[in-house]
Protein backbone atom coordinates (compact mmCIF):
# COMPACT_ATOMS: atom_id res chain seq x y z
CA UNK A 1 0.00 0.00 0.00
CA UNK A 2 1.12 3.70 -0.63
CA UNK A 3 0.61 6.24 1.54
CA UNK A 4 0.93 9.82 0.02
CA UNK A 5 3.37 12.22 1.77
CA UNK A 6 1.50 15.84 1.64
CA UNK A 7 2.79 19.59 2.31
CA UNK A 8 1.05 19.97 5.96
CA UNK A 9 -1.39 22.88 7.11
CA UNK A 10 1.18 24.67 9.00
CA UNK A 11 -1.16 27.90 10.25
CA UNK A 12 -4.22 29.19 8.73
CA UNK A 13 -2.36 32.27 7.39
CA UNK A 14 0.45 29.90 5.23
CA UNK A 15 -1.08 28.59 1.05
CA UNK A 16 2.82 27.67 -0.05
CA UNK A 17 6.09 27.37 1.18
CA UNK A 18 8.96 25.72 -0.74
CA UNK A 19 10.31 22.36 0.07
CA UNK A 20 13.73 23.44 1.14
CA UNK A 21 15.38 20.24 1.60
CA UNK A 22 14.90 16.40 1.57
CA UNK A 23 16.38 14.95 4.46
CA UNK A 24 16.39 11.57 2.94
CA UNK A 25 17.08 9.97 -0.38
CA UNK A 26 15.25 8.78 -3.04
CA UNK A 27 14.17 4.98 -2.13
CA UNK A 28 14.95 5.05 1.86
CA UNK A 29 13.27 2.99 4.25
CA UNK A 30 11.98 5.66 6.68
CA UNK A 31 10.07 5.17 9.83
CA UNK A 32 7.07 7.14 11.11
CA UNK A 33 7.87 10.68 12.79
CA UNK A 34 11.48 10.94 10.81
CA UNK A 35 11.93 14.42 9.88
CA UNK A 36 11.85 13.96 6.18
CA UNK A 37 11.90 17.06 4.73
CA UNK A 38 11.69 20.79 5.33
CA UNK A 39 9.30 23.41 4.49
CA UNK A 40 10.71 26.75 4.33
CA UNK A 41 7.53 29.66 4.37
CA UNK A 42 7.61 33.31 4.56
CA UNK A 43 7.95 33.31 8.58
CA UNK A 44 9.49 29.74 9.84
CA UNK A 45 11.33 26.48 8.71
CA UNK A 46 9.60 23.35 9.68
CA UNK A 47 10.29 19.70 9.56
CA UNK A 48 8.05 17.87 8.38
CA UNK A 49 7.69 13.85 9.42
CA UNK A 50 7.04 10.86 7.59
CA UNK A 51 3.17 9.96 8.48
CA UNK A 52 3.92 6.09 8.36
CA UNK A 53 7.08 3.81 8.11
CA UNK A 54 7.89 2.46 4.46
CA UNK A 55 10.20 3.16 1.62
CA UNK A 56 9.58 6.89 0.16
CA UNK A 57 9.42 7.82 -3.42
CA UNK A 58 10.47 11.22 -3.83
CA UNK A 59 7.86 13.19 -5.93
CA UNK A 60 8.71 17.14 -6.26
CA UNK A 61 12.19 17.96 -6.37
CA UNK A 62 13.88 20.64 -3.54
CA UNK A 63 13.76 24.10 -3.75
CA UNK A 64 10.21 23.74 -5.63
CA UNK A 65 7.77 25.66 -4.23
CA UNK A 66 4.69 23.78 -3.20
CA UNK A 67 1.07 23.94 -2.25
CA UNK A 68 -0.51 23.14 0.98
CA UNK A 69 -2.09 20.02 0.23
CA UNK A 70 0.31 19.03 -2.54
CA UNK A 71 1.53 15.27 -2.62
CA UNK A 72 5.57 15.55 -2.55
CA UNK A 73 6.02 12.06 -1.80
CA UNK A 74 4.90 8.16 -1.81
CA UNK A 75 5.56 5.86 0.57
CA UNK A 76 5.06 2.18 0.26
CA UNK A 77 3.91 0.85 3.47
CA UNK A 78 4.84 -2.72 2.49
CA UNK A 79 8.17 -2.37 2.34
CA UNK A 80 10.09 -4.44 4.11
CA UNK A 81 12.42 -2.51 6.95
CA UNK A 82 16.43 -2.94 6.58
CA UNK A 83 18.34 -5.25 9.00
CA UNK A 84 18.74 -3.65 12.39
CA UNK A 85 15.82 -1.35 12.02
CA UNK A 86 17.66 1.76 10.86
CA UNK A 87 17.13 3.31 7.38
CA UNK A 88 18.26 2.24 3.77
CA UNK A 89 18.81 3.89 0.73
CA UNK A 90 18.37 2.42 -2.77
CA UNK A 91 19.01 5.79 -4.71
CA UNK A 92 20.04 9.44 -4.52
CA UNK A 93 18.03 11.68 -3.46
CA UNK A 94 16.90 14.17 -6.62
CA UNK A 95 16.82 17.47 -4.57
CA UNK A 96 18.84 16.89 -1.50
CA UNK A 97 22.20 18.87 -0.14
CA UNK A 98 25.12 18.55 -1.93
CA UNK A 99 26.74 15.69 -0.04
CA UNK A 100 23.69 13.86 0.41
CA UNK A 101 23.68 11.67 -2.05
CA UNK A 102 25.03 8.10 -1.91
CA UNK A 103 26.17 5.53 -4.11
CA UNK A 104 25.14 1.82 -4.22
CA UNK A 105 28.15 0.61 -2.69
CA UNK A 106 27.28 3.52 0.04
CA UNK A 107 24.12 2.71 0.64
CA UNK A 108 25.52 -0.66 1.85
CA UNK A 109 27.73 1.24 4.02
CA UNK A 110 24.96 3.00 5.31
CA UNK A 111 22.81 0.53 6.42
CA UNK A 112 25.54 -1.11 8.01
CA UNK A 113 26.62 2.08 9.78
CA UNK A 114 22.51 2.16 11.07
CA UNK A 115 22.20 5.48 13.22
CA UNK A 116 25.76 6.80 13.22
CA UNK A 117 27.46 5.00 16.47
CA UNK A 118 24.11 4.68 18.37
CA UNK A 119 23.72 1.94 20.98
CA UNK A 120 21.56 -0.76 21.79
CA UNK A 121 19.96 1.58 24.24
CA UNK A 122 19.70 4.41 21.82
CA UNK A 123 16.29 4.58 19.79
CA UNK A 124 16.96 4.72 15.88
CA UNK A 125 17.53 8.39 14.44
CA UNK A 126 17.01 9.17 10.91
CA UNK A 127 19.02 9.67 7.91
CA UNK A 128 19.03 13.68 8.51
CA UNK A 129 20.02 13.41 12.24
CA UNK A 130 22.39 10.60 10.81
CA UNK A 131 23.74 13.36 8.73
CA UNK A 132 24.74 15.40 11.28
CA UNK A 133 25.87 13.34 13.80
CA UNK A 134 28.42 12.46 11.13
CA UNK A 135 29.14 15.98 10.07
CA UNK A 136 30.52 17.01 13.85
CA UNK A 137 32.07 13.25 14.72
CA UNK A 138 29.27 12.59 17.25
CA UNK A 139 27.37 9.54 17.83
CA UNK A 140 24.16 9.02 19.00
CA UNK A 141 24.45 7.69 22.25
CA UNK A 142 26.89 10.69 23.41
CA UNK A 143 24.22 13.56 22.60
CA UNK A 144 21.41 11.50 23.99
CA UNK A 145 23.23 11.18 27.31
CA UNK A 146 23.57 15.17 26.88
CA UNK A 147 20.34 16.41 25.90
CA UNK A 148 16.63 15.14 26.32
CA UNK A 149 15.72 13.99 22.93
CA UNK A 150 12.67 15.82 21.99
CA UNK A 151 11.52 13.45 18.85
CA UNK A 152 8.83 10.75 18.87
CA UNK A 153 9.75 7.87 21.09
CA UNK A 154 12.28 8.90 22.57
CA UNK A 155 14.13 10.06 19.45
CA UNK A 156 17.11 12.34 18.44
CA UNK A 157 15.59 14.80 16.16
CA UNK A 158 17.79 17.19 13.86
CA UNK A 159 17.50 20.50 15.83
CA UNK A 160 18.57 18.59 19.31
CA UNK A 161 21.80 17.75 17.21
CA UNK A 162 22.06 20.97 16.69
CA UNK A 163 21.37 22.89 19.90
CA UNK A 164 24.46 19.66 20.94
CA UNK A 165 26.86 21.13 18.73
CA UNK A 166 26.42 24.87 19.07
CA UNK A 167 26.03 24.49 23.07
CA UNK A 168 29.40 22.38 22.99
CA UNK A 169 30.69 25.37 20.53
CA UNK A 170 29.80 28.18 23.21
CA UNK A 171 32.05 25.97 25.87
CA UNK A 172 34.83 25.70 23.91
CA UNK A 173 34.88 29.33 22.95
CA UNK A 174 34.86 29.94 27.00
CA UNK A 175 37.49 27.63 27.62
CA UNK A 176 35.40 24.69 28.04
CA UNK A 177 36.25 21.07 26.78
CA UNK A 178 34.62 19.18 24.54
CA UNK A 179 34.59 15.79 22.25
CA UNK A 180 34.32 14.85 18.64
CA UNK A 181 35.67 16.21 15.77
CA UNK A 182 37.30 19.54 15.55
CA UNK A 183 35.20 22.44 13.82
CA UNK A 184 35.32 22.49 9.84
CA UNK A 185 38.25 24.38 8.58
CA UNK A 186 37.64 28.49 8.07
CA UNK A 187 36.82 29.44 4.35
CA UNK A 188 40.10 29.82 2.26
CA UNK A 189 41.35 33.66 2.93
CA UNK A 190 39.95 35.55 -0.43
CA UNK A 191 37.85 33.16 -1.76
CA UNK A 192 34.06 33.87 -1.96
CA UNK A 193 31.21 31.95 -1.35
CA UNK A 194 27.20 32.23 -2.52
CA UNK A 195 24.11 31.35 -0.90
CA UNK A 196 20.94 31.34 -1.47
CA UNK A 197 18.86 33.85 0.57
CA UNK A 198 16.28 31.13 2.81
CA UNK A 199 12.32 32.68 2.04
CA UNK A 200 12.57 33.64 5.51
CA UNK A 201 15.32 35.94 5.32
CA UNK A 202 14.04 37.10 2.18
CA UNK A 203 10.73 38.43 3.96
CA UNK A 204 12.67 39.76 6.75
CA UNK A 205 14.54 42.23 3.81
CA UNK A 206 11.67 42.94 1.72
CA UNK A 207 9.55 43.50 5.35
CA UNK A 208 12.22 46.01 7.06
CA UNK A 209 12.80 48.04 3.54
CA UNK A 210 9.53 48.27 2.88
CA UNK A 211 9.31 49.79 6.66
CA UNK A 212 12.42 52.18 6.11
CA UNK A 213 10.69 53.11 2.90
CA UNK A 214 7.06 53.72 4.09
CA UNK A 215 7.10 54.74 7.31
CA UNK A 216 8.95 58.22 8.91
CA UNK A 217 11.21 56.79 11.32
CA UNK A 218 12.15 58.47 14.59
CA UNK A 219 14.01 56.75 17.74
CA UNK A 220 13.99 58.47 21.50
CA UNK A 221 16.12 57.30 23.85
CA UNK A 222 15.68 57.07 27.63
CA UNK A 223 18.06 55.17 30.78
CA UNK A 224 16.10 53.16 33.42
CA UNK A 225 17.77 52.38 36.71
CA UNK A 226 17.79 48.56 37.37
CA UNK A 227 18.84 48.46 41.01
CA UNK A 228 15.13 47.69 42.17
CA UNK A 229 14.40 45.48 39.77
CA UNK A 230 17.28 43.23 40.42
CA UNK A 231 16.57 43.73 44.11
CA UNK A 232 13.06 42.41 43.56
CA UNK A 233 14.42 39.37 41.27
CA UNK A 234 17.05 38.50 43.76
CA UNK A 235 14.47 38.49 46.39
CA UNK A 236 12.14 36.31 44.83
CA UNK A 237 13.67 34.26 42.10
CA UNK A 238 13.89 31.15 44.11
CA UNK A 239 10.57 31.46 45.45
CA UNK A 240 8.93 32.43 41.78
CA UNK A 241 10.94 28.79 40.08
CA UNK A 242 9.55 27.11 42.93
CA UNK A 243 6.17 27.94 42.68
CA UNK A 244 5.81 28.37 38.84
CA UNK A 245 8.58 25.45 37.20
CA UNK A 246 10.36 29.05 35.38
CA UNK A 247 12.99 30.79 36.07
CA UNK A 248 12.16 34.78 36.89
CA UNK A 249 13.20 37.05 34.26
CA UNK A 250 13.48 40.45 33.29
CA UNK A 251 11.83 40.14 29.96
CA UNK A 252 8.29 39.81 31.64
CA UNK A 253 9.12 43.10 33.93
CA UNK A 254 9.41 45.05 30.42
CA UNK A 255 6.50 43.03 28.35
CA UNK A 256 3.95 43.69 31.19
CA UNK A 257 5.36 47.43 31.61
CA UNK A 258 5.15 47.74 27.98
CA UNK A 259 1.23 46.53 27.86
CA UNK A 260 0.19 49.25 30.91
CA UNK A 261 2.18 51.99 28.53
CA UNK A 262 0.32 50.80 25.07
CA UNK A 263 -3.07 51.60 26.95
CA UNK A 264 -1.85 54.76 28.27
CA UNK A 265 -0.71 55.49 25.05
CA UNK A 266 -2.98 54.05 22.29
CA UNK A 267 -0.92 55.56 19.40
CA UNK A 268 1.97 53.13 19.89
CA UNK A 269 -0.56 50.24 19.74
CA UNK A 270 -2.04 51.22 16.43
CA UNK A 271 -1.26 51.42 12.77
CA UNK A 272 -1.28 53.75 9.74
CA UNK A 273 -4.39 51.99 6.78
CA UNK A 274 -3.93 54.41 3.82
CA UNK A 275 -5.46 57.59 5.44
CA UNK A 276 -7.15 55.99 8.47
CA UNK A 277 -5.08 54.97 12.09
CA UNK A 278 -6.65 51.93 13.10
CA UNK A 279 -6.32 51.69 16.55
CA UNK A 280 -5.79 48.52 18.73
CA UNK A 281 -7.57 47.34 22.08
CA UNK A 282 -5.89 44.43 22.56
CA UNK A 283 -2.22 43.81 23.37
CA UNK A 284 -0.40 41.25 21.14
CA UNK A 285 3.52 41.64 22.08
CA UNK A 286 6.19 39.87 20.03
CA UNK A 287 9.42 39.00 21.66
CA UNK A 288 12.55 38.95 19.05
CA UNK A 289 14.46 35.35 19.53
CA UNK A 290 17.53 34.97 18.00
CA UNK A 291 18.40 32.03 16.00
CA UNK A 292 20.81 30.33 13.15
CA UNK A 293 18.29 30.60 10.83
CA UNK A 294 17.47 34.60 11.64
CA UNK A 295 15.55 36.82 14.06
CA UNK A 296 12.51 34.95 14.48
CA UNK A 297 9.76 37.09 16.48
CA UNK A 298 6.64 35.14 17.84
CA UNK A 299 3.86 36.80 19.59
CA UNK A 300 2.32 36.88 23.34
CA UNK A 301 -1.16 36.86 22.99
CA UNK A 302 -3.34 38.98 25.25
CA UNK A 303 -0.84 40.25 27.17
CA UNK A 304 -3.06 41.99 29.57
CA UNK A 305 -4.51 38.51 30.82
CA UNK A 306 -1.67 37.28 31.31
CA UNK A 307 0.70 36.71 34.47
CA UNK A 308 4.64 37.00 35.07
CA UNK A 309 4.96 33.68 35.43
CA UNK A 310 2.55 33.42 31.96
CA UNK A 311 5.06 35.29 29.74
CA UNK A 312 8.14 34.37 31.17
CA UNK A 313 7.13 30.20 30.09
CA UNK A 314 5.90 31.30 27.35
CA UNK A 315 9.11 33.03 26.42
CA UNK A 316 10.90 29.73 27.12
CA UNK A 317 8.82 27.60 25.17
CA UNK A 318 9.18 30.00 21.62
CA UNK A 319 12.68 29.82 22.58
CA UNK A 320 12.61 25.92 22.72
CA UNK A 321 10.60 25.61 19.91
CA UNK A 322 12.40 28.07 17.58
CA UNK A 323 16.10 26.23 18.14
CA UNK A 324 14.10 22.89 17.39
CA UNK A 325 12.04 24.43 14.61
CA UNK A 326 8.73 23.76 15.74
CA UNK A 327 7.21 26.88 15.84
CA UNK A 328 4.19 27.58 13.43
CA UNK A 329 3.86 30.07 11.52
CA UNK A 330 0.93 31.18 12.75
CA UNK A 331 2.49 32.34 16.07
CA UNK A 332 3.89 35.26 14.26
CA UNK A 333 1.25 36.84 13.08
CA UNK A 334 -1.02 39.36 14.96
CA UNK A 335 1.39 41.29 17.38
CA UNK A 336 0.58 45.03 17.69
CA UNK A 337 3.82 46.09 19.24
CA UNK A 338 7.26 44.36 19.70
CA UNK A 339 10.12 44.29 22.21
CA UNK A 340 13.79 43.46 21.27
CA UNK A 341 16.61 42.87 23.61
CA UNK A 342 20.18 43.49 21.94
CA UNK A 343 21.11 43.16 25.25
CA UNK A 344 21.83 39.69 25.97
CA UNK A 345 24.65 40.43 22.96
CA UNK A 346 26.00 43.04 24.93
CA UNK A 347 24.20 45.91 23.00
CA UNK A 348 25.24 49.10 24.16
CA UNK A 349 22.57 50.77 21.74
CA UNK A 350 20.53 50.56 18.77
CA UNK A 351 17.95 51.91 16.90
CA UNK A 352 15.34 49.08 16.22
CA UNK A 353 12.96 48.78 13.40
CA UNK A 354 9.05 48.39 13.26
CA UNK A 355 8.20 45.61 11.55
CA UNK A 356 5.04 46.78 9.03
CA UNK A 357 2.06 47.07 9.94
CA UNK A 358 3.44 48.08 13.57
CA UNK A 359 4.36 51.13 14.42
CA UNK A 360 6.98 50.89 17.37
CA UNK A 361 9.25 49.22 18.69
CA UNK A 362 11.45 48.92 21.97
CA UNK A 363 14.87 48.11 22.28
CA UNK A 364 16.37 47.44 25.55
CA UNK A 365 20.12 46.35 25.96
CA UNK A 366 22.82 45.48 28.17
CA UNK A 367 23.02 46.52 31.75
CA UNK A 368 25.97 48.39 32.75
CA UNK A 369 27.28 49.97 35.80
CA UNK A 370 27.40 53.68 35.63
CA UNK A 371 28.00 56.36 37.45
CA UNK A 372 24.66 58.58 37.83
CA UNK A 373 23.91 61.44 40.13
CA UNK A 374 21.42 60.51 42.52
CA UNK A 375 19.69 63.24 45.29
CA UNK A 376 22.92 65.37 44.42
CA UNK A 377 25.07 62.57 44.81
CA UNK A 378 27.36 60.57 42.44
CA UNK A 379 26.53 57.16 42.83
CA UNK A 380 26.80 53.75 40.94
CA UNK A 381 24.20 51.80 39.22
CA UNK A 382 22.87 49.22 36.77
CA UNK A 383 21.79 51.35 33.99
CA UNK A 384 20.05 50.10 30.44
CA UNK A 385 19.38 52.34 27.95
CA UNK A 386 16.07 52.12 26.14
CA UNK A 387 15.54 52.90 22.58
CA UNK A 388 11.52 53.18 21.00
CA UNK A 389 11.90 53.57 17.56
CA UNK A 390 8.31 54.85 15.99
CA UNK A 391 6.20 55.96 13.28
CA UNK A 392 5.94 59.83 13.55
CA UNK A 393 3.30 59.83 11.23
CA UNK A 394 0.92 59.14 13.93
CA UNK A 395 3.20 59.21 17.04
CA UNK A 396 4.30 62.54 18.30
CA UNK A 397 7.39 63.22 20.03
CA UNK A 398 5.77 63.68 23.59
CA UNK A 399 4.06 60.54 23.14
CA UNK A 400 7.13 58.52 22.37
CA UNK A 401 8.70 60.17 25.34
CA UNK A 402 5.53 59.66 27.66
CA UNK A 403 5.69 56.24 26.54
CA UNK A 404 9.48 55.50 27.60
CA UNK A 405 8.92 57.72 30.64
CA UNK A 406 5.52 55.27 31.90
CA UNK A 407 8.11 52.02 31.26
CA UNK A 408 11.19 53.86 32.79
CA UNK A 409 8.80 54.57 35.93
CA UNK A 410 7.31 51.25 36.57
CA UNK A 411 10.61 49.47 36.26
CA UNK A 412 12.61 51.77 38.72
CA UNK A 413 9.41 51.20 41.10
CA UNK A 414 8.59 47.45 40.36
CA UNK A 415 5.42 47.85 43.14
CA UNK A 416 3.70 49.64 40.55
CA UNK A 417 3.50 47.29 37.94
CA UNK A 418 2.18 44.65 41.22
CA UNK A 419 -0.49 47.04 42.06
CA UNK A 420 -1.25 48.09 38.29
CA UNK A 421 -0.75 51.68 39.35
Amino acid sequence: MKQAVEVPQVGESVTSGILAVWNVSDGDYVNEGDEIFELETDKATLPVPAPVSGAISIKVQADEEVEIGTTVAEIDTDAAAPAGGGNGSSGDAGGSRSGDAATTADSAADSAAGDAGASEDTAPVSPAVRRVLEENGLDAATVSAAVTPSGKDGRLTKGDVEAYVKNRGAAAASGGTSSGSASPAPATPGSQERKKMTKLRQTIAANLVASKQQSAHLTTFNEVDMSEAMALRKRYKDRFEEKHGVRLGFMSLFVKAAQRALVDFPAVNAFVDGTEIIYNYFYNIGVAISTDAGLLVPVLRNVDSMSFADVESSIVDFATRARARRLLPDEFSGGTFTITNGGVFGSMLSTPIPSPPQTAVLGMHAITKRAVVVDDEIVIRPMMYLALTYDHRIIDGREAIGFLNRIKGQIEDPPQLMFDL
